[in-house]
């Protein structure tokens, strides 16, 4: 089992901190291999940002990705940048409200920026990401997301966090769910 992880966006959404949450969670929760590069423009805030992780159950010899088989979007500057560089396989993963991909590809939608927003907290987006992309993807399992979430913020933060990541993650299942509707024939279907 390998998963080449790419998210990406902008500076201060919290990407890196994402895909180290991501790394953690293979690593130190669910006892796997994990791999960790970082790329981010002179500009802290608002410049183009990226993360990629690779998640095995054997030794990773070479940490950077050409081909994700995921690949997590939380801008469109970071879709357009990466696009070029999905196959048929990719999993794609956007944030709704600020990623459109092209026509045609096949992929996964929250509105995490949405969603933080509506808890009072814009920061928090990534973590909404974060329980979105382990419950659509299984590359981790939400115990050790859960819990490496909750070592990775400030104390006083951690319940408001844990609330954003079990958002993600409920979207995440409500989606799957959704989809199987629509595969077995039952279309327009609520969840």
């Amino acid at each position: 089992m390998e998963k080449k992880i790419i998210i990406t966006g902008f500076g201060g959404q919290g990407v890196v901190m994402a895909g180290r949450i991501m790394g953690e969670a293979a690593a130190i929760g669910d006892k796997l291999e994990s791999s960790l590069v970082q790329s981010y423009g002179p500009e802290s805030r608002g410049g183009a940002c990226s993360v990629q992780v690779t998640i095995s159950d054997s030794q990773i010899y070479y940490p950077y990705i050409h081909q994700p088989d995921i690949l997590v979007c939380m801008s469109q500057a970071g879709y357009d940048k990466y696009r070029d560089q999905l196959t048929e396989k990719t999993m794609v993963i956007v944030d709704q409200d600020l990623v459109k991909p092209a026509s045609g590809v096949d992929h996964f939608a929250v509105p995490a920026t949405r969603f933080a927003e509506e808890m009072g907290l814009k920061m928090m987006a990534n973590i909404i990401m974060v329980g979105f992309l382990a419950g659509i993807t299984g590359a981790v399992t939400m115990e050790s997301a859960r819990d490496t979430v909750a070592k990775s913020v400030p104390t006083a933060t951690i319940s408001t966090n844990l609330k954003a990541f079990e958002r993600g993650w409920e979207f995440a299942q409500n989606t799957l769910k959704s989809r199987r509707k629509k595969a077995a024939g039952h279309i327009g279907v609520a969840s």
